[in-house]
């Protein structure tokens, strides 16, 4: 059976003895022998740490580094999906726009246009309400 070499354990060691008061290496210590293992920015923290340890030995931040490597980056990609669909106007905000520069004061279409604006958006029967308004108000 072969054993492995727990290169995080020693890392965490070597830090600890570096600097026995930093909280941050206590803290990540006690996570590693509760949970077994740190998350991708936790090991980062560690890394940057351990670059600083003058007697570090250069194997073990490599592969502290390759383990890192190894690990999913989790981006958050919902932020600039949101931020896309408001660039540019869908169907129903350009109805409303054209609406609104015949009739301004026109009270349904002023009631969707906030409610696009709030980032909502329309049920079914608005949309139909607002091309049906399209189609009364706007037969030039």
């Amino acid at each position: 059976m072969k054993q492995r070499i727990d290169v995080i354990d020693k890392v965490l060691n070597a830090c600890y003895q570096h600097n026995p008061d930093a909280l941050f290496i206590m803290s990540l210590m006690h996570q590693y022998e509760e949970r077994g293992s740190l998350s991708r920015k936790q090991l980062e923290g560690l890394f940057l740490k351990a670059q600083k340890v003058k007697d570090m030995p250069p194997n073990w931040l490599a592969t502290l580094e390759a383990t890192i490597l190894k690990m999913p980056v989790r981006e958050k990609a919902a932020a600039t999906l949101a931020n896309t669909k408001q660039e540019e106007p869908s169907k129903e905000a350009q109805l409303i726009d054209q609406l609104l520069a015949k009739y301004p004061q026109h009270k349904a279409v002023l009631l969707l246009q906030q409610k696009l604006h709030k980032h909502h958006s329309l049920t079914p029967p608005e949309q139909t309400e607002l091309e049906r308004l399209a189609r009364l108000l706007l037969k030039d």
